[in-house]
């Protein structure tokens, strides 16, 4: 088990930011867009090596559930109905920690792909 764990998890009044506080003092202030977007779920990262897939038009996705998982994670709901996403403590403070060099990336992506953040269609 990690040595670090968010002693705080507060999901914004408007639903589109969770602000995470960890054991050792760090905080990050995570927007749901993010959290959706890289969701760890099998459904946005595939089964194996190359599956990984882009999810386009959640610029305005909220959150409307957390569940516990053990010891080690939450599960996050989107009102979008996604919540099959098991966010570690490990994979949340990554998100913190290199969130804006992951969304950048994401943006290429979506970019390259055609899509954008705003428009709602099958993620590829």
């Amino acid at each position: 088990m990690s040595d670090i764990w968010p002693s705080e998890l507060r999901v914004s009044k408007d639903r589109q930011r969770l602000v995470v506080t960890f054991n050792d003092g760090q905080s990050f202030d995570l927007s749901a867009e993010l959290l959706r977007v890289l969701s760890p779920s099998a459904e946005v990262q595939g089964h194996g090596p190359g599956q990984k897939v882009t999810v386009p038009g959640k610029r305005n996705v909220a959150i409307i559930s957390m569940m516990p998982t053990g010891n080690y994670a939450v599960r996050i709901g989107f009102d979008d109905m996604h919540d099959t996403g098991i966010y570690t403590w490990t994979y949340l403070r990554e998100l913190g920690e290199r969130g804006a060099e992951l969304f950048s990336a994401y943006e290429d992506e979506l970019s390259e792909k055609g899509m954008n953040r705003d428009t709602a269609e099958k993620p590829r």
